[in-house]
């Protein structure tokens, strides 16, 4: 059974935010919903007429996602040190091409994003780690598109230890969830290799950062 938009914890935390800021909110007009295979609303595309606290009106369109995660996964070399980077392939709507990119996922419900963060490393790299293994870049969310969206996204890196051999057996890997419709390679790349293969804005941050 599909929830209720306004009912929803993306809106909900998107609402309170406006309202935080000292927002007016006139009316929102629903245009799109797309939901998860268990009935929780994943993105929507808005209509929104509100005022600011100096009462202009704010731009209208929003495309509400919510919070999200990405993961730059580090192994190194057990014998030299070398650092390789564990990245994920698939294609995006973007391009409709392959693209190269840390891993990422979005915040469900009333997840905590380092949840998601260790979660989303098992689910599309086949990798296992410690939760305690797994660090916050940052404290407070980076907004990925400020004009069009409330997409928050939230950067953490892992490093792990691991014989060259190991390293080069998560290369080429199959992975991803069906129900979301994931098709993922996972791609082993030096960290130069990486700054290269990286095109979206947020892996290039996530990598830089670190």
């Amino acid at each position: 059974m599909k929830e209720a938009l306004t009912e929803s914890h993306k809106f909900k935390l998107w609402k309170k935010n406006l309202l935080a800021n000292g927002l007016t909110v006139h009316d929102v007009e629903e245009i799109y919903t797309r939901y998860r295979h268990n009935g929780e609303a994943l993105f929507s595309l808005l209509l929104l007429n509100a005022s600011s606290p100096e009462g202009d009106k704010i731009p209208p369109i929003c495309f509400l996602k919510g919070e999200v995660v990405s993961v730059m996964v580090i192994l190194i070399d057990e014998a030299t040190e070398d650092k390789y980077t564990l990245l994920v392939k698939q294609r995006r709507i973007c391009t409709g091409g392959l693209l190269y990119e840390p891993v990422a996922g979005m915040v469900d419900s009333t997840d905590l994003p380092h949840d998601v963060a260790v979660k989303e490393i098992e689910e599309e790299t086949g990798l296992t780690v410690d939760p305690s293994a797994v660090f916050q870049l940052h404290e407070e969310p980076y907004y990925v598109s400020t004009g069009t969206s409330d997409e928050a996204m939230y950067l953490f890196y892992t490093e792990l230890r691991l014989p060259m051999s190991t390293i080069q057996s998560y290369h080429g890997r199959k992975t991803g969830v069906d129900h979301e419709h994931e098709v993922i390679w996972t791609h082993i790349a030096t960290m130069d290799e990486a700054k290269r293969l990286i095109t979206n804005t947020n892996g290039l941050l996530n990598l830089y950062l670190y």
